[in-house]
């Protein structure tokens, strides 16, 4: 292994950064500056936060009455919305076609992530066999145990540990404390948040005579290019097959994947949503928080699970939208919901109607009282 000179690991210095002017944006995101192009500008913010050194976001009609009493210096606002706005404001105005995407040039150019030197730090510890691409970065009291393989332009923060075999491919970031447990593989390009644990042992086990016994977990975690996990979230190894995460996935903080999970490309998972054992969520999915995946079924591509769904049986339907506990198909939850708030008057007017016909059955037949 070809071991880098130390180095301590401090940021990039980022105070030799030109100023951001509307015109330098402008060309950036393809869209023009009504106004002064030379207008300077250091963040990008919500309208009813900005003050004056920052660019006042408008993508939503619901923000452009707000625009006169905000204090941002310029206005990003959507190419739909740029006559609303300047009818009632005449601030310099970027105007694009989707100020969302426009923005991601701009942010990460403001992006406070520190830019590390190439190197490892000199309390990191690196075992026989370790081998690390050119220009990666490994901080201080990290991990790297046997046979471990970190890609070019890698960076693994403090207290990272990457077990015995595992790999990450180039242009990697651990944040500090990420454990990555032996075997585990990652793609290109994956960004894996602090606390996040890759491979852990899945929860197998066989419960004879009131005991429960372990079914050792071999298979591995196996992440694709491009994938973002967050804080403290966890994805189980498999139990003899693999745990995949297709390419491009993003998950949320706390969120859990279970043993032998397929999860296909391009999916998100918002924070708190858990995915249990040998379940399959095709491309596309959107699986927002406090979802719940039942294991061993089958969920189709382009899937939408609205907050706190519990999905228990297989939906291989392409573009499904569920909703509720047990998930339904959205709009089916909506009125059974909408049934709800009426049942204490559907039960007055039941108990009416029961004694009506009570009071009838006995004017019929009064022996019979």
């Amino acid at each position: 292994m070809d071991r880098p000179a130390p180095t301590s690991g401090t940021p990039g210095d980022q105070t030799d950064l030109v100023p951001l002017t509307l015109g330098t944006i402008a060309a950036w995101c393809g869209g023009h500056v009504d106004g002064d192009p030379d207008t300077v500008v250091e963040s990008v913010r919500p309208l009813d936060r900005a003050d004056e050194r920052a660019l006042g976001l408008v993508a939503d009609p619901r923000y452009v009455a707000g625009v006169p009493d905000s204090r941002a210096g310029a206005i990003l606002v959507a190419s739909e919305l740029v006559e609303r706005v300047a009818r009632i404001d005449d601030r310099p105005r970027l105007v694009v076609d989707d100020p969302r995407a426009a923005m991601i040039p701009v942010l990460v150019r403001l992006d406070p992530t520190p830019h590390y030197e190439a190197g490892i730090h000199p309390t990191a510890i690196v075992e026989h066999g370790v081998r690390i691409g050119e220009g990666t970065s490994v901080g201080p009291w990290a991990v790297l145990e046997r046979g471990a393989e970190l890609g070019a332009r890698t960076r693994v923060g403090a207290h990272c540990v990457v077990g015995r075999g595992a790999r990450i491919g180039a242009d990697g970031y651990l944040h500090p404390h990420v454990v990555l447990y032996p075997g585990a593989v990652l793609g290109d390009r994956v960004i894996v948040h602090a606390g996040a644990r890759i491979g852990s042992d899945g929860f197998g086990y066989v419960f004879e005579e009131g005991r429960a016994s372990k079914i050792p977990q071999i298979g591995r975690a196996v992440l694709g290019d491009d994938v973002e996990i967050g804080a403290n979230a966890c994805i189980d190894r498999g139990s003899i097959g693999d745990t995949d995460v297709g390419d491009g996935v993003k998950l949320d903080n706390l969120v859990q994947v279970g043993h032998n999970v397929r999860l296909g490309a391009h999916g998100a998972f918002a924070a708190q949503a858990g995915v249990a054992g040998s379940t399959t969520v095709g491309p596309y999915a959107r699986v927002a928080g406090q979802v719940g995946l039942n294991g061993h079924i089958e969920v189709g591509a382009n899937v939408t699970v609205a907050p706190a769904g519990k999905v228990f049986q297989s939906v291989p339907e392409a573009r499904a939208e569920l909703m509720g506990h047990p998930a339904r198909d959205a709009h089916e939850s909506a009125r059974i919901w909408a049934a709800e708030k009426r049942l204490p008057d559907l039960r007055k007017r039941v108990r009416a109607l029961e004694k009506e016909l009570e009071a009838l059955r006995l004017r019929i037949d009064p022996a019979s009282g």
